[in-house]
């Protein structure tokens, strides 16, 4: 968002996390067909007050106040967070996560555009406050119910049934295409008034603010293995009402995509982006391209995801973690939430080994540094020996000369072979990053990667 022109948003959807206090990991099992045991989350959606909000959170005035936002709301700001950090410091760490990102969205608005926050009542209440605060209590417009059938029931408790959507816009004239977006009545056709007048059942009535739409049920064709998935055509309502043709549409979480979708569908110009490099090869390849038939380079542009050498060394200068796990998912790998004694895990390749009933796995470290020493090796034979593995690969981000690619060869053939139907694989392998640019890989049996995915892996923009 840092990057994109201010005043050139016509509207913005985001479903963020909603502080669920749930880790979301479905999406891995979806992919491979079998349940993957320490894989990283797809998303985590809980949230503590670590030393990194803690600092957010005393600079958030500082942040407001360059965004523009009176010193009045600054000031409340650190009162309540005050407050919160000794009552509800889960919830003082998931508001100063979302107002880092909602002040930047106020800026890329255009003059009539709008935002549309997607949440549910578990901390809706906390985020409308501080939505007032960045865009003006005069700028609400509505707060959606949107009521869904399946699930919910509990004898616990009221059923719980709704998400809750705010609705905002950034002055005082927005789009709103109310017509368009009219709700059909339920009398039957031919029916009339008390006055003995014809009912117009045809136009329909103006669309109020609780909406009924059904929740994604597991076997729907739309499915993509998000928990939290909406349908397309709640997005297309929302993008029909505030947007016309040929406007640009942000979706800042866009996650598995349905806003691009929709948007898409309907004439508009669309912007997604996502944290996680493994949703926008997803998105790229499931949704873009076979669901939509969009063409890399013609339809769209994906941006941020190392193209070469260069931009390998610059993600890993600018953000080491990502580098990491741009670096597994490019072998057909999973990041791990799991570490070795050591620390030495980034990652896993499963694949699978006949006469196994569960998934074998390569364990995989990423060395981005340019003083790799042997001991990498040595410490990586040490996790492969003590961790349920059986193979280990190492990915370095520089070639290593050819003494010491040789001193590393033979540290690793101390290690032997894996044999599988008579073929003998390396347990211990290595790879650069321009190896991996020119396509190379582990040599492993049958991986068990992601279904239909396309290779490399991608995060979008």
């Amino acid at each position: 968002m840092q990057e994109m022109p201010l005043g050139s948003v016509d509207l913005i959807y985001l479903d963020p996390p909603f502080n669920s206090n749930r880790d979301y990991n479905g999406i891995y099992t979806d992919e491979t067909g079998r349940p993957l045991p320490d894989q990283i989350e797809a998303f985590c959606d809980t949230w503590t007050l670590n030393e990194e909000s803690e600092r957010a959170a005393r600079t958030m005035p500082v942040l407001m106040r360059e965004a523009g936002v009176d010193d009045e709301i600054a000031e409340f700001w650190r009162l309540w967070m005050n407050a919160l950090r000794k009552t509800n410091p889960k919830v003082l760490a998931y508001l100063v996560y979302m107002t880092q990102r909602l002040l930047p969205m106020r800026g890329l608005l255009k003059p009539t555009g709008s935002l549309y926050l997607h949440c549910d009542p578990t901390a809706s209440h906390y985020i409308k406050i501080m939505m007032d605060a960045i865009f003006g209590h005069d700028q609400f417009q509505n707060e959606f119910i949107w009521y869904y059938s399946g699930g919910g029931a509990s004898k616990k408790r009221w059923a719980r049934k709704h998400d809750v959507i705010l609705f905002y816009s950034a002055g005082k004239k927005w789009t709103f295409n109310a017509d368009i977006v009219r709700v059909p009545y339920k009398w039957q056709s031919g029916q009339k008034r008390a006055d003995g007048s014809p009912r117009d059942y045809e136009k329909g009535k103006l669309a109020d603010d609780v909406w009924q739409h059904h929740y994604l049920m597991p076997w729907a064709k739309e499915r993509m293995g998000y928990a939290t998935q909406k349908p397309v055509a709640l997005l297309e309502r929302i993008i029909s009402a505030s947007s016309n043709f040929g406007d640009t549409v942000f979706d800042p979480f866009c996650g598995c995509a349905t806003t691009i979708e929709a948007a898409h569908k309907l004439g508009r110009k669309w912007i997604g982006c996502d944290i996680a490099i493994h949703a926008i090869k997803r998105v790229a390849s499931v949704r873009l391209r076979d669901r939509l038939g969009l063409k890399e380079g013609v339809d769209f542009e994906i941006e941020g995801v190392p193209r070469n050498m260069e931009g390998a060394r610059d993600l890993w200068e600018r953000d080491k973690y990502h580098f990491q796990k741009w670096a597994v998912e490019q072998v057909d790998g999973f990041v791990t939430a799991k570490k070795g004694s050591d620390g030495g895990i980034d990652g896993r390749i499963y694949f699978d080994q006949p006469g196994m009933k569960d998934l074998q796995s390569m364990v995989v470290e990423v060395k981005g540094g340019t003083n790799v020493g042997i001991g990498v090796v040595r410490d990586l034979r040490g996790v492969l020996e003590r961790e349920t593995a059986q193979m280990a690969g190492l990915i370095v981000m520089d070639d290593l000369g050819e003494r010491k690619t040789r001193n590393f060869a033979k540290e690793m053939a101390m290690a032997g072979d894996l044999n599988v139907m008579g073929v003998a694989y390396p347990r211990m392998q290595m790879l650069t990053a321009r190896e991996i640019f020119d396509g190379k890989r582990f040599l492993t049996p049958s991986v068990a990667k992601a279904r239909g995915l396309a290779q490399p892996s991608l995060p979008l923009g």
